[in-house]
């Protein structure tokens, strides 16, 4: 075992030129200690109802539910089961949460370079003061030390949530959810604070698996049956009216493409009803979308929610996998996107409109300074959110600054959101962007693009009030 104790770099993540990574310095002092604004997320707004809620064992928190792990491990041959992920059939999977963790540390040194490895190293050291890195030697004696932790008062999700000083954090909700946790969160004398995202894609996207389920549960909600198109127009809007009651400040969409397409109102409520007879095709499923995302446009400039659309995932790529244990188990792919046209008729119709918000995520790099940053350097209504998921990486970040600034200019994105479900990477990933964003902008100093004082207030701008500005925190 290693004598030297595991600790961070104070430089880490800035450039190796000493005048740079000195500028660096200096700008991410004035930011480093921000609250943190998390208008973007998967965290589940249950963990904060209950004054004494419990992350659960190590492996509850760090491993069981986190895509990130185990699609690493998974793709050394390690089985989900092995890591205690539930299958939908409800078969057998490792119980042992020591034995999960066992499993995970043997395997640590997989996350070598990756953005995961960052997180969790910075996790482990500043989260749970861990002084020795992971191995399979030490691996039950940091279980022990984990655990002890969040069995302490001081590591319930509340406490944890004032600990990282967070300001605002959105969770994402279904159309048809009852909100009752928040509404929770509200009654209660807590302090932080937790706001509804409205995601309608199961109503939607008419390939959604269980559409139909989804939509009675639409339905349920708002107390009629969603059994035309019309009904669903009413539905949805009687819902976002009642999201935003509950603070919602943002809608989210996710489709696989970016396509957009306005259809009258007959042959919406024809598509409509051949999904309800479980008869539309796949094509009907891409001319909804399009078409519904028009409509939620529409309805963002009437009630005023930002709208989020993330595209270029290929969902559930892996079929056996998604088949044994579900949905988001690691196995989307990202796919190529196209903007410039498949955007143009929801830009035609209200992308000068600078009531609206619309700001777009993209798994295609390749789009950036192609398309989007001169999509954004131009609409009102457009804005850039910050590289999503495969490219939420230091390098990803770097690739982000260099294709979309120039064109798209600073504003005219959004900073940073975390996009997790892993509650305590939270500070870590604001970290890495606060670090690179400083080291990004130090880099426009030591060439003479931009002075100090201009510096100091982009990377303010980076850390935090873009963020705030675009989602209206």
């Amino acid at each position: 075992m290693p004598d030297t104790k595991w600790t961070l770099s104070a430089d880490r993540f800035f450039d190796p030129d000493p005048a740079q990574r000195a500028v660096a310095r200096e700008l991410y002092a004035t930011v480093a200690d921000l609250p943190l604004v998390c208008p973007h997320g998967h965290v589940n707004p249950r963990l904060f109802v209950d004054e004494n809620a419990s992350f659960g064992s190590p492996a509850d928190l760090l491993i069981i539910p986190d895509h990130y792990v185990f699609r690493m491990l998974y793709s050394q041959g390690v089985p989900l089961e092995a890591l205690g992920v539930p299958r939908t059939d409800g078969g057998p999977v490792e119980q042992d949460h020591r034995k999960i963790w066992q499993t995970f540390a043997e395997h640590f040194h997989l996350f070598r370079g990756t953005p995961s490895g960052i997180w969790l190293q910075q996790e482990l050291i500043e989260v749970f003061g861990v002084e020795e890195k992971l191995c399979g030697e030490n691996a039950q004696a940091i279980y022990d030390h984990i655990a002890a932790q969040l069995a302490s008062p001081a590591f319930s999700p509340r406490r944890m949530f004032e600990r990282f000083n967070i300001e605002v954090l959105c969770t994402t909700d279904a159309a048809s959810d009852s909100l009752q946790d928040h509404q929770a969160i509200r009654d209660s004398d807590w302090s932080g604070v937790v706001l509804p995202t409205f995601r309608p894609d199961a109503v939607v996207n008419l390939d959604t698996p269980n559409w139909r389920a989804h939509v009675d549960a639409l339905g349920a909600a708002v107390g009629f049956e969603v059994d035309s198109y019309s009904a669903l127009i009413r539905a949805l809007e009687a819902r976002r009216a009642f999201f935003v009651e509950m603070g919602a400040r943002a809608t989210d969409h996710a489709a696989l493409t970016a396509y957009t397409g306005e259809l009258m109102p007959h042959e919406a409520d024809a598509i409509f009803r051949r999904a309800l007879k479980g008869a539309a095709t796949a094509e009907d499923a891409t001319r909804f979308t399009g078409h519904m995302l028009m409509e939620m446009a529409r309805m963002s400039i009437e009630d005023g929610l930002v709208m989020q659309l993330h595209v270029g995932s290929f969902r559930n790529h892996n079929r056996a996998i998604f088949e044994r244990f579900g949905p988001d188990k690691g196995c989307d792919i990202p796919t190529a996107s196209e903007f410039t046209h498949n955007l143009r008729p929801l830009l035609a119709k209200y992308g000068n409109d600078p009531r609206l918000t619309l700001i777009l995520f993209t798994l295609d790099e390749d789009t950036y300074s192609r398309e989007l940053a001169t999509l954004a350097g131009h609409y009102p209504a457009l804005k850039l959110g910050p590289p999503w998921w495969f490219h939420d990486s230091l390098a990803g970040m770097r690739r982000y600054f260099d294709r979309i600034m120039e064109t798209a200019g600073l504003y005219n994105t959004t900073g940073f959101n975390d996009d997790t479900r892993a509650f305590p990477s939270i500070p870590a990933r604001h970290d890495v962007w606060r670090r690179a964003g400083a080291n990004w902008v130090a880099g426009l100093v030591v060439r003479h693009i931009v002075d100090m004082d201009d510096a100091r207030e982009m990377v303010l701008d980076l850390a935090y009030r873009l963020a705030k500005r675009a989602y209206k925190l």
